[in-house]
């Protein structure tokens, strides 16, 4: 098995917009393979990850930190994902833009060129289709499913990057045997989706961006399991991070909820990053 151990430097931003989220770390990295980052997954520990690129490869490996300050990552496998014949996904076909962990140790991944989720057994081997629902075939261009989580029963949620009209909310799409809309999430600003996670604290957890031409802002809102009880938990300035496309939520050994974030830099804002913030309550 090949490794990876990743030369990193740690860079620390504007402060957030809101007093919620706290900035504990921003780690930048730069290694072939591991551009154009869509997600990232973490064990309930915060160390062990799966991450995913817009170009079909899956990465695995583990975060490392000192006295909880995130400061390095390793990364171990660099898989490309496979389609259902066992080959590695064609040309067209290798958006992948959202991961979840299913409590049984599956893997899901969400594509939005053509809207569809996959499901691995085994990261190597051959995926496993979930069937799609009708209403993917309406998204827009290039706004597919973007967002992708999982809940402690097995259950499959995701979001399309638009929702179709500014004054449409967007729908968090359900699966359980079949699918339906488990609730909507309203649009403000000019936000639009990039991923999604559960938190330990059974939150549903939204990651937003906005581009403004010359860099991005970042949003990260909270709701309970059936759209109520939002909260903007992290609203950054212009150009505070790059493109943040990928959450995970998890609890980490002071008892607070962490939020830590990956970027989507392509060939064009530097290197991929790292970004991590700890919720104050």
């Amino acid at each position: 098995m090949k490794h990876w151990i990743v030369a990193v430097f740690i860079l620390f931003g504007a402060t957030p917009a809101l007093p919620e989220a706290q900035l504990v770390a921003k780690l930048a990295f730069d290694i072939a393979g591991a551009e154009e980052l869509s997600a990232i997954e973490l064990d309930p520990t915060g160390t062990a990850f799966a991450m995913v690129t817009d170009r079909g490869y899956l990465l695995r490996g583990e975060l490392t930190r000192t006295d909880e300050v995130l400061n390095g990552l390793t990364i171990s496998q660099m898989i490309p994902l496979k389609g259902e014949d066992g080959h590695p996904l064609g040309d067209g076909q290798t958006d992948s833009e959202g991961i979840a962990f299913g409590p049984n140790g599956r893997l899901y991944i969400s594509f939005e060129g053509r809207s569809r989720i996959m499901a691995y057994d085994q990261p190597e081997g051959p995926a496993l289709p979930i069937r799609r629902a009708a209403t993917f075939n309406n998204f827009q261009s290039n706004a597919g499913l973007e967002a992708l989580a999982t809940g402690p029963d097995g259950t499959i949620y995701t979001i399309p990057e638009r929702s179709g009209r500014f004054d449409l909310p967007f729908p968090v799409y359900r699966y359980r045997n079949d699918w339906d809309v488990a609730f909507t999430i309203p649009r403000s600003d000019s936000f639009l989706v990039t991923g999604a996670d559960i938190g330990p604290d059974g939150k549903f957890y939204l990651l937003e961006r906005d581009f403004l031409g010359v860099g991005f802002r970042s949003r990260v809102r909270r709701f309970d399991m059936d759209g109520s009880n939002e909260e903007t938990l992290l609203q950054t300035e212009l150009r505070t991070h790059s493109n943040l496309e990928g959450i995970a939520v998890w609890r980490d050994t002071t008892g607070h909820i962490r939020l830590t974030m990956v970027s989507d830099n392509g060939q064009t804002f530097g290197p991929s990053t790292l970004v991590e913030y700890q919720l104050t309550d």
